[in-house]
């Protein structure tokens, strides 16, 4: 089979069930934001090497992308039913990594940072940024066809564990984290009377 079909030349792409949109279509969109972020993650998982302890998390993470970015090309009313597993557990088990991360650091999370350190951290936060664009694209998807509530709970959480992750590994490789401002919360939180 030919990588090549001609069907897009005209700017359409095919969905799950056969129907085609135009390819600046929002749901094109939230699934190429998801789609770069998975990218990301795959030259991150490169950089960690083979050996290293986030590889079977970070290669979950990408085949649950693949399944959720399958889901979100089958519109709501397409009669073909889509049989790739949907990752309902995603927002839990993110959860429980950065619950494990940050209890093995040296220092809580009470700052924005300046995305860097070294080159592992500053791919984390890239794989933040494209989860958040990921998640606005799909905000927009969810106003105009639904959406199952176990997609848009894991990419927020999957931002969430990119954050988590960067610091992980500055924290792991002694680098000081580069601070801004104190999370909004925890600058009300100080200014409380005693």
């Amino acid at each position: 089979m030919k990588i090549y079909t001609k069907k897009g030349d005209k700017g359409t792409t095919g969905l799950f069930g056969g129907s085609r949109v135009s390819k600046d279509d929002v749901r094109i969109e939230c699934i190429g934001t998801l789609d770069e972020a998975n990218s990301t993650i795959g030259l991150l998982r490169v950089k960690l090497g083979t050996g290293h302890e986030w590889q079977a998390n970070l290669h979950k993470i990408q085949k649950d992308l693949m399944d959720m970015m399958s889901h979100l090309a089958r519109p709501s009313d397409a009669k073909k039913e889509n049989k790739n597993p949907m990752p309902v557990d995603g927002a839990a088990f993110c959860e429980e990594w950065i619950d494990a991360l940050e209890a093995a650091m040296t220092s809580p999370s009470d700052y924005f940072l300046l995305p860097g350190g070294n080159e592992v951290s500053a791919l984390c936060h890239v794989a933040r940024t494209q989860m958040r664009r990921g998640e606005r694209r799909l905000v927009s998807l969810i106003k105009t066809d639904e959406v199952n509530e176990a997609i848009p709970a894991y990419v927020n959480r999957l931002s969430d564990l990119f954050f988590t992750l960067a610091r992980a590994e500055m924290d792991k490789a002694g680098v000081a984290e580069e601070k801004w401002q104190l999370f909004l919360y925890k600058r009300f939180k100080s200014a409380e009377p005693s």
